[in-house]
């Protein structure tokens, strides 16, 4: 039986599982479950490091290169990805049916090219560091960071999957104060490849079951930049609407916040193509965040990030099952037909 409840409501995850919430033990039961990775040099990986060192190649190129190889890739991508095509035109007709399906076609199309530029553009900081990009950022906002860290209780940076990623490291890693959590990855290249990345620029590069590691960061005062935008299953999650679509989203910017009393504040980045460069944006520090209530709480933050994309809507990756976990009763939006 499909939900009654209005798609602007926060429905509640179930409380057994909220109850239960222990990240240490979650953590342990996530790395135990965790597949055999074979050896970085081993012959399965070698097809990575085909792509890394084609990746090495692209990170040497001129910027406007980059930005032009991304484009004919992203087309490429377009045609040849057939699955990740579907999820996103999945996802571009229940956030966007003002659209008719021609327009949704063409948005489509760039969500790819914006997410493909992004996947090649983020190799520079990470394959070629000496190369810096400093004068191609413009960054506003700074003084609400800097205010939000001098109050010396941490601070929850809480970004979403935009198509620019990890080429911001230069300048974020510049202020000193920022550390980032990721998604641990069985392939061993890759694994290598992000982790020590990242590790060019920021002092603190923590896995996302790490729970211990964040808070002990924040403690010191630190700020962690995570993107709180992904479905993870409906435990430890609230559903909140999300483009007008409860959507499972985790509450653990509220309890982070939360635990050691830090202030919250949104960071987004996009891409500026006329000037083959990137924009970061920093908001005030939220107010009455956290308020006490997960389901509000989470409601607001998508609310915010989904006023971010809506700013340049196909430059977020639309190409992952946000709607993955559906309210109890309801069909999947991903279902084969």
């Amino acid at each position: 039986m499909v939900s009654q409840r209005m798609p602007g409501t926060c429905l509640r995850m179930d409380r057994s599982a909220q109850t239960r919430y222990d990240p240490r033990a979650m953590a342990k039961r996530r790395r135990s479950r965790r597949k055999p990775t074979p050896h970085i040099y081993s012959p399965m990986v070698w097809p990575t490091w085909f792509f890394v060192g084609l990746a090495w190649l692209i990170a040497h190129l001129p910027v406007p290169w980059v930005f032009q190889l991304g484009r004919i890739t992203g087309v490429l991508a377009y045609h040849i990805a057939g699955s990740r095509r579907a999820i996103t035109e999945v996802n571009l007709a229940h956030c966007f049916p003002e659209l008719d399906d021609a327009e949704r076609k063409r948005m489509c199309r760039q969500v790819f090219i914006e997410i493909c530029t992004g996947a090649l553009e983020l190799m520079i900081p990470w394959l070629n560091p000496g190369k810096s990009l400093k004068d191609r950022f413009q960054v506003t906002g700074r003084e609400h960071l800097d205010a939000a860290v001098a109050e010396g209780r941490g601070v929850v940076l809480v970004g979403a999957h935009y198509a620019v990623m990890d080429v911001i490291s230069e300048p974020l890693g510049g202020m000193q104060i920022i550390d980032v959590m990721y998604r641990y990855n069985n392939n061993p290249v890759w694994e290598w490849l992000q982790v020590s990345g990242r590790k060019r620029y920021f002092d603190g590069v923590i896995e996302r079951d790490d729970t211990r590691q964040t808070l002990r960061r924040l403690k010191q005062g630190r700020a962690i930049w995570y993107a709180a935008d992904q479905d993870y299953g409906p435990k430890h999650s609230v559903f909140a609407p999300f483009f007008g679509i409860p959507t499972a989203t985790i509450v653990a910017t509220s309890r982070f916040a939360r635990l050691n009393d830090s202030p919250v504040l949104m960071m987004e980045q996009k891409r500026d193509w006329a000037r083959c460069g990137w924009d970061i944006e920093f908001s005030p520090v939220l107010e009455n965040f956290p308020s006490g209530d997960d389901e509000a709480d989470a409601a607001r933050l998508n609310g915010l990030i989904e006023a971010s994309i809506r700013k340049h809507p196909c430059q977020y990756l639309w190409l992952h099952k946000r709607f993955k976990t559906r309210p109890p009763g309801e069909p999947s939006f991903y279902d084969k037909r």
